[in-house]
């Protein structure tokens, strides 16, 4: 019988950079790798948009279904900053979606109130994501950002103009974490009616471009 090692000292803490830890133990975050946790990602790149709804700035939700079951979450709100953030000398979104506990919800002069995860919503989801793309118009230009598995692909680019302003989140669950990435129409409109129900004067539509239904909650 070989001899048990029953050594516990310095060299067993393990430090996961970045969004490592979210890759490694997943459900941690988001409850569980099956259904559940892969709808789960959805409601939180929803979850941060009706944060907006309830700070006054955003009326319109759509959450549509793609054809490949990538998803795409966009809003009428302010649209996330992407000036320089002060401490990480990056763009400020690009902080929120690789930084864990980096957001707006923990400045109470931002969000009043606010579900979800509070500032790891966002970073887990490009974390267990084969490509996530974000789009943002604000102050009448759009920026455009790209990541993979949680690491960015490209820096953000300015790439157009806009009057309106908010944010466009595409992205496709990694396939190689969750044990199916094809999402539930019936699910993701329960989700989304009871949102729109506790939400007066918000406006949430779903879009599924595999069956071509769609469902509008107001």
């Amino acid at each position: 019988m070989s001899e048990q090692k029953n050594e516990y000292d310095a060299d067993n803490i393990q430090v996961l950079e970045g969004l490592e830890a979210v890759r490694l133990r997943p459900a941690m975050y988001i409850g569980s790798t099956g259904p559940a946790g892969l709808h789960h990602l959805v409601y939180e790149i929803i979850d941060n948009s009706v944060d907006e709804a309830l700070a006054g700035f955003c009326t319109d939700i759509n959450a549509t279904i793609h054809i490949d079951n990538s998803i795409t979450v966009s809003d009428n709100g302010r649209g996330i900053p992407v000036d320089m953030h002060k401490t990480e000398n990056k763009p400020a979104v690009e902080v929120v979606m690789t930084v864990l506990h980096a957001g707006g919800k923990f400045d109470s002069s931002t969000y009043k109130v606010s579900g979800g995860l509070h500032g790891v919503g966002a970073s887990v989801v490009n974390a267990l994501s084969e490509h996530l793309e974000i789009e943002i118009k604000r102050a009448g230009k759009v920026y455009q950002q790209t990541y993979a598995k949680g690491d960015k692909t490209t820096e953000l680019e300015e790439v157009g103009t806009s009057k309106t302003s908010g944010t466009k989140i595409t992205f496709r669950p990694d396939s190689s974490i969750f044990e199916i990435t094809e999402y539930s129409f019936d699910t993701l409109s329960q989700r989304l009616r009871e949102l729109a129900f506790l939400n007066k004067g918000l406006r949430i539509t779903l879009d599924d471009e595999r069956t071509e239904k769609t469902n509008e909650f107001i």
